[in-house]
């Protein structure tokens, strides 16, 4: 299946050596969709309701019941499953692209509940342990150094916070009957992660899980999802049936599926400011920021200064650099 970013992103720094573990001085390549109509040109009216639906349906099985205090949303794109986050009392949506957030502006209509916040994953522009859960749908194939983005995600959601992390898998069945039919040459059963598409990669199930455990998350359920993502299937047979049939078959716990999504479990080892109202810090160094009047926020430490503008709060370049 194509992947939109192969089609509309712009690769910031794409010299850089694909890795696990990068050179913390290096900043990864970033996939933008800045200026692309994600919405219209990849969701709506493009047959996909079945993957929306049974991501829908994984995500109320992981995420827990009561909601809690504020989930950020990393890759939160036009909001198209932000709807499913009603339990919690704030929603924070992070992405790269500002005209994303602009269309979730318009998408999703209640500007008290939702912050909307332009930033990359490597370097977030929060304080550590401001939210009890996160969530990260349809990203992951876009990040070229996991660990780093992983080890950022874990900084700030507060000890116990719960992480619901979506990833493409290698090993699922398509890729192993093609495998076995030598019509393709990397092997689904590599732990590697295999780039397909420029800044487009699937993961191996248990790298995904070592990452994880590195930075400190626990696992607690893994479900396979999209099992019948098959372009036949999904123009003959009814939306309703095939996601019943998805969602009987995350119940079984085969991982080899082309997505699987996986509930963690944060340690015990970061600060719990879940009742602050002053979530942000500097992207650069960590420091507080200070409001500027009502358009800007400035580092205390650095004297950067970002900006707020029709109701986004945008940390991709400070407006004095």
């Amino acid at each position: 299946m194509p992947q939109p970013c192969a089609h509309v992103f712009r690769s910031i720094n794409r010299s850089v050596e694909v890795m696990s573990q990068p050179n913390p001085e290096i900043r990864p390549p970033i996939c933008d969709y800045e200026g692309s109509n994600y919405r219209t040109e990849f969701w709506e009216g493009r047959g996909r309701d079945y993957e929306d639906r049974v991501e829908r349906l994984a995500l109320r099985k992981l995420l827990p019941p009561k909601g809690g205090r504020r989930l950020l949303e990393i890759g939160a794109g036009f909001g198209r499953l932000t709807d499913e986050y009603k339990g919690y009392e704030q929603v924070v949506l992070l992405d790269y692209s500002r005209t994303q957030l602009q269309q979730a502006q318009q998408y999703l209509k209640q500007p008290d509940r939702y912050l909307y916040v332009a930033a990359d994953v490597y370097h977030m522009p929060f304080k550590a342990g401001v939210f009890d859960a996160a969530t990260m749908v349809r990203v992951l194939h876009h990040i070229a150094h996991i660990e780093t983005a992983l080890r950022e995600i874990r900084r700030i959601i507060s000890p116990k916070g719960v992480f619901i992390l979506e990833h493409a898998s290698k090993r699922n069945l398509k890729a192993m009957l093609r495998y076995w039919t030598r019509r393709q040459q990397w092997s689904p059963f590599d732990r590697a992660p295999v780039e397909f598409v420029e800044l487009n990669f699937d993961f191996h199930p248990e790298h995904v899980l070592e990452a994880l455990h590195e930075v400190g998350f626990s696992v607690q359920k893994r479900l396979p999802v999209s099992v019948l993502r098959v372009p036949v299937l999904k123009e003959r047979v009814p939306v309703e049936l095939l996601a019943g049939i998805d969602n009987l078959f995350q119940s079984s716990g085969l991982l080899v599926s082309p997505s699987i999504f996986v509930r963690a479990e944060a340690g015990a080892n970061t600060p719990n400011h879940l009742t602050t109202h002053d979530i942000f810090a500097c992207p650069r160094c960590g420091s507080d920021l200070a409001p500027q009047g009502t358009r800007e926020l400035v580092c205390v430490n650095d004297g950067l200064r970002w900006s707020i503008r029709d109701g986004i709060y945008d940390f991709k370049t400070p407006i004095n650099e």
